[in-house]
Order: C-alpha cells, then sequence, then structure tokens
C-alpha cells in the first residue's frame, strides 16, 4: 500500500498523525505546505491524503480542485479546526471523500481512514436515500362505507395554550430568517395558521395544497407538508404538527410568514417551546377518531411502500425503512401511552444526502436552511454529525407521519404499519381517514 500523506502546516499535528498511523501499521509522510506535497505527487501517489485547509501559500482547498482534476482517484480527507458544517458541504462539493473537524478524536479518525482506504464502490444518487425527493401516493377508493372510522366523544378536556410564545429560526426551503407566535384559541377551533395578511389557513387535510375534492383523482405528490387558504401558503408544518399532536394541543394559533423555522431538522424546539406557553385544560370534552376497520394505502409486500391503519386499544406507530450504508434495515415501534414522545421521536432529525441536497440547490428548490437541519448522508456515511440514536432515521419517519396524521384534525385510536414511507403516502392515508369518519372537522 502507498503510503497516507499528511499535508499541515502545524508540525504537532503532523507528529502526532504519523505516530497514530505507525503504530497502526500505515507507511506515513507529513508535508507542512502545499507546494511541497505536491511535488512530491508527481513521484508517488499516495493511497490517502489528510488535508488541513488553512495552509500557508497555496490552501487547502486549492489544492483540492487540484488533486480533482489531475489525480481524480485520489482519496482526500479534509481537515480543520476553523471551519464547520459550511465548509465541509463546500469541501464535498468539491470532491473530498471526508471531513474532520479539530482536534481531531483517535476512534473517528481511524474509522474515516479504514474506510477511505477500503471503499470500493460508488453508490449511484437512485440507489441513495432521500428526504428531499417527491413521493407520490395516489389515493384509491377502497372504502366499503363511511363509518370505519368513528368519531367518539372522549373524557379528556380540550387543551390550549396558556400564553403567547415565540419562536425564531431558519425557514427549511427558503434559507431566510423566519419565526412563528404561538397563541391560545378557543374551544372546538382546531389548529389554525394565519398569515401576516390575517389570511387563516386551517391544520387539516382539505387545506392541503393542491387538494382535490374528488376522490378518485386525488394523488399526493410531497416532499413535505405544505397548507393553503386564497392563495397563501404555509410550509413544512409536519414538526409543529407532531408536537402539538403529541401534547394533546386541541386548539391553537400559529402565525407565521409562510414557513415554519426549522432549527436543527428535530421537533425538540417545538416541544420546549409549547412547554414554555403552557397548556390549560377547556370545558369542552375532545374528541378522537378510532379506526373500526383496517385501512391502507399501497401493496402490502416488503419490497414496495405500503401503510396502512388497524383497529388498536390504543395509539401506535410502527415505521420499518431499509436504504444502503448508512442506514440499512430499520424498524422501531413507538406507543406515546408507553414511550416518551419527547425523548424517543422528537430529536430525531431530518435527513438527506449531500447529491440530492446539492441538486435541490443548484435547481433553486431550496436554500442553506437544509445545510444545519439535516443529517447528511455522502457515499455510505454520515458526514456533518454525530446521531442522536442509532436508528434515528426511522425515528424521524415516525415523526413526519405523526405529523401529517394530525391533519385529520383530532388524535386517532389506531395502529399504524408503514413501510419506506413518508409524506405522499401519510396524507393519501389521511385522506382516506378523513372520508372514512362519520363526521368529519371541516
Amino acid at each position: 500500500m502507498n503510503p497516507i500523506y499528511i499535508v499541515d502546516d502545524e508540525p504537532a499535528i503532523c507528529e502526532i498523525l504519523e505516530s497514530i498511523f505507525q503504530d497502526e501499521g500505515y507507511s506515513v509522510l507529513s508535508f507542512s505546505s502545499a507546494e511541497t506535497f505536491l511535488q512530491k505527487m508527481e513521484e508517488q501517489k499516495p493511497s490517502l491524503v489528510l488535508l488541513d485547509i488553512w495552509l500557508p501559500g497555496i490552501d487547502g482547498m486549492q489544492v483540492l480542485k487540484t488533486l480533482r482534476t489531475q489525480h481524480e482517484e485520489v482519496r482526500v480527507i479534509m481537515m480543520s479546526g476553523h471551519a464547520g458544517i459550511d465548509s465541509a458541504v463546500v469541501a464535498m462539493k468539491e470532491g473530498a471523500y471526508d471531513f474532520l473537524e479539530k482536534p481531531l478524536h483517535l476512534e473517528a479518525l481511524l474509522d474515516k481512514v479504514s474506510c477511505a482506504l477500503t471503499y470500493k464502490s460508488k453508490l449511484t444518487q437512485t440507489e441513495l436515500p432521500s428526504d428531499i425527493r417527491i413521493e407520490t401516493a395516489t389515493y384509491d377508493d377502497d372504502l366499503s362505507s363511511t363509518g370505519m372510522v368513528t368519531l367518539e366523544t372522549t373524557n379528556r378536556r380540550q387543551k390550549t395554550l396558556q400564553r403567547n410564545v415565540v419562536l425564531q429560526g431558519t425557514g427549511l426551503l427558503s434559507g431566510r430568517n423566519t419565526g412563528i407566535i404561538l397563541s391560545p384559541l378557543e374551544e372546538n377551533s382546531g389548529i389554525i395558521y394565519q398569515s401576516l395578511d390575517g389570511t387563516n389557513i386551517p391544520g387539516v387535510i382539505t387545506f392541503l395544497e393542491n387538494f382535490v375534492q374528488s376522490k378518485n383523482s386525488q394523488s399526493f405528490t410531497a416532499n413535505s407538508t405544505v397548507l393553503m387558504n386564497q392563495g397563501k401558503r404555509v410550509r413544512t408544518v409536519e414538526h409543529l404538527m407532531a408536537v402539538l399532536s403529541m401534547m394533546e394541543i386541541d386548539n391553537a394559533l400559529i402565525k407565521v410568514d409562510e414557513e415554519i423555522p426549522n432549527i436543527d431538522g428535530s421537533a425538540t424546539d417545538f416541544c420546549r417551546l409549547i412547554a414554555d406557553a403552557g397548556m390549560v385544560e377547556q370545558e369542552a370534552f375532545a374528541k378522537k377518531a378510532v379506526v373500526q376497520e383496517k385501512i391502507g394505502i399501497g401493496k402490502e409486500e416488503m419490497d414496495t411502500k405500503h401503510l396502512y391503519i388497524e383497529p388498536s386499544d390504543t395509539f401506535s406507530v410502527t415505521m420499518r425503512v431499509n436504504y444502503p450504508a448508512p442506514i440499512f434495515e430499520q424498524q422501531f415501534t413507538f406507543n406515546p401511552s408507553l414511550q416518551s414522545f419527547e425523548k424517543e421521536i422528537a430529536p430525531a432529525r431530518s435527513f438527506n444526502t449531500f447529491e440530492n441536497i446539492d441538486m435541490a440547490q443548484k435547481l433553486g428548490k431550496v436554500r442553506g436552511g437544509y445545510l444545519n437541519s439535516h443529517i447528511i448522508l455522502h457515499e455510505g456515511k454520515v458526514i456533518n454529525t454525530e446521531l442522536r440514536y442509532p436508528d434515528e432515521f426511522v425515528r424521524h419517519k415516525i415523526l413526519d407521519l405523526i405529523g401529517d396524521l394530525y391533519l385529520l384534525g383530532y388524535l386517532v385510536q389506531g395502529h399504524i404499519f408503514a413501510n419506506m414511507t413518508s409524506h405522499g403516502y401519510n396524507q393519501a392515508l389521511v385522506q382516506k381517514l378523513y372520508f372514512a369518519m362519520s363526521s368529519p372537522r371541516v
């Protein structure tokens, strides 16, 4: 094996890395400048390059561009102690294999080096998991009758917020600063979004963007959940809706400038926001949608997307995904009567591939909001963060599903099984539940 080359102007870093790699049995050479490194490249190609971004003279990014032009087959791991995710993303766009932040952690360093040296094939874009790509699910009207879902009064009082609260952040799709104001609302009002000009947008399935009242012609094409009324939209409501559902907020007004802010791709900040607002019980009793017969979308085979809900004494969700590395097959069941939503589901973040995000940005479909609010995957690994759970990906899919389900307008009693699905299938199932319900909210 050819030696590992280290390019860093800090002698201490070079000495430490040389010692580590020699102890692991690797041959290694270090260089304090880009110029001496590039000269050596013409004599002997390395098996791997660890390249610091900040170098005197020619900087690391310039060196990376040169390598991609003249030595495309050489894998490069970029290093920096003064850069964040933006620098990592730029490095990946320029062709770096991976990115390491200083101070370097031994276990992570050796793991990334081992992966880089043994990596053989490159996944194509179509094989990679996606949380950006549009998922289409067609509504198929196979319901025998209404009444397959009954609307029943519970012994729980309706709840709203105790006071107004504000949250500011970045729009996931727009990348611009945005915010929301959550306010109390009178009983039997439901969840209402309100644009800056005062237009109310109810948080129910019939106000979904592009919703078609004709059941037989409805097709759900979605990569997020967008509500619309009188030409006004509110985008990416799913995470907030999930929290409102699990914290049993029946009535609330959310003032928003088109897009719900996204802090880190999870629902944790919304949990804190509602806890800060406090909750109060109201006079009216809450209702729930009780599933009486199995209702589904898609063909129930393990290699195809499908989603169904069946009768149960409680609400629960079982989600299964099966994607290439680093996700693989994951399955998780969540029951809020047995598990904590705030601990088990809310912290799970959105995820996507570097390739999909890059393409969406080039097409103008998304802005910089994705960089700090997603787990970013590239060539079989997570490149920008540490996972909060080993199965964080499937837990986030459950978060999205719970949020979309609250578009029914009521909490649901039933067990959901979802296989490889996202917003398109979620929304198609909610419409089925809506038309199967004995007296839906309108």
